[in-house]
């Protein structure tokens, strides 16, 4: 009996021990799987003194490059602009707001939820969230800033302060599922079905765009052919909603190149052209609807970035655009003649003192000049061409 019982004790201590072993393992095993998230904040605040040379700066007649940002006269505020990122191992979600005037401009497409005034979505610039699935596969779902272009809304991702037309003039942001594939240490591809350009709250016109990127990425440079697809404004409808004469674009293709890489510790080298086009579509003359049969419309562009680093604390940097309208595309952002076509080459020359680790003062000077006359001079007669000078202070966090 005694050797029963001490069997049977050390078979129940035995037992014991190896469910409390199985336990750790199960603890290591799930503090493993949640792995700790990180919360970070980030952002920047700017402001911007513009002043022109050959142009009033005041009252009606003030002129001002017709891209977008850092067109206000005298003393301007730019934007103050903050960022919480929740990243953990497997998925994260981002949260961008933008508040002044270079922050409303960048989300114009906004306030639909609010009946076209200023609503909470006014200050939205990015809320996305995002799905790691494997190694090669991350989901996107939510409001994100366009993945065409060399340059982007916030200011501290851009080597000038004031913004290329055709930047201006391509998406700002897109709301929809995306899908990015890692096809291997260079090569990258993404896939996308999104509302129509900049319509960042809600779907109100019920047709969808669709996106694609392919990626090629190396420790010199990267390079990026981006496309979108998709009608913008959809289809006429006779419900009893339509009043007087009205129009629907067709299916707007853009086709967009960037490219940027170092030539040297000291010279940073970039280049991004844009074609894009919307074909004719539909009009209502009040009592029916009919099909447009026009040429398309639209813009296309190129232009050029040179940088160079002079010390740690400057660089300089030349930006030359050439940008062109046709067929009446973008109407009164250049001159145009009789048939709607119309150019612009600008040219921007901007350096970028470093005052500390997040202060950059940016003092600009640039040359608009228009193939039509399109600006006013200070005797307030026509003129194709408007110089201006910028200085911008930019602090990142």
């Amino acid at each position: 009996m005694k050797k029963f019982i001490l069997f049977s004790f050390l078979a129940i201590f035995g037992f014991s021990q190896n469910i409390l072993a199985q336990e750790e393992v199960l603890i290591v095993e799930v503090i493993e799987e949640e792995e700790p998230s990180k919360l970070t904040l980030s952002g920047s605040v700017d402001a911007y003194f513009r002043s022109n040379f050959n142009a009033p700066n005041k009252g009606e007649f003030s002129q001002a490059p017709t891209s977008s940002f850092g067109n206000l006269p005298g003393f301007s505020l730019g934007m103050a602009n903050i960022i919480a990122t929740y990243e953990g191992k497997k998925v994260g979600a981002v949260v961008d707001l933008v508040f002044g005037p270079r922050g409303e401009d960048a989300v114009f497409g906004s306030p639909l939820y609010a009946g076209g005034l200023a609503g909470s979505s006014q200050i939205v610039n990015q809320l996305y969230v995002y799905w790691n699935v494997n190694d090669v596969v991350t989901l996107t779902f939510g409001n994100f800033n366009t993945f065409l272009g060399y340059e982007v809304i916030s200011p501290t991702g851009n080597f000038n302060y004031s913004t290329s037309y055709m930047f201006s003039y391509g998406p700002f942001s897109h709301t929809g599922l995306k899908a990015d594939f890692a096809l291997s240490d260079k090569w990258s591809l993404m896939a996308s079905v999104m509302n129509p350009t900049d319509m960042t709250e809600f779907n109100a016109s019920g047709t969808y765009t669709l996106g694609a990127q392919l990626g090629y990425s190396t420790d010199a440079g990267s390079t990026f052919l981006n496309f979108v697809y998709g009608d913008q404004d959809g289809k006429l409808t006779n419900d009893g909603s339509l009043i007087g004469d009205q129009t629907s674009s067709g299916k707007t293709f853009q086709v967009d190149l960037t490219t940027g890489f170092n030539v040297s510790e000291a010279l940073f080298i970039g280049v991004n052209t844009t074609y894009n086009t919307t074909s004719s579509g539909q009009i209502f003359n009040g009592s029916d609807i009919q099909d447009t049969n026009g040429d398309g419309s639209g813009f296309y562009g190129f232009a050029g970035y040179l940088q160079a680093t002079t010390s740690e604390k400057f660089a300089i940097g030349l930006r030359g655009e050439y940008f062109s309208v046709f067929n009446g595309g973008l109407e009164g952002v250049v001159g145009v003649n009789g048939a709607g076509d119309g150019n612009v080459f600008a040219m921007t020359l901007s350096g970028n003192a470093k005052i500390s680790k997040n202060l950059t003062l940016i003092p600009e000077l640039r040359l608009d000049s228009m193939g039509q006359e399109f600006f006013v001079n200070k005797d307030l007669n026509p003129s194709k061409s408007l110089a201006s000078f910028l200085l911008a202070a930019v602090f990142a966090f």
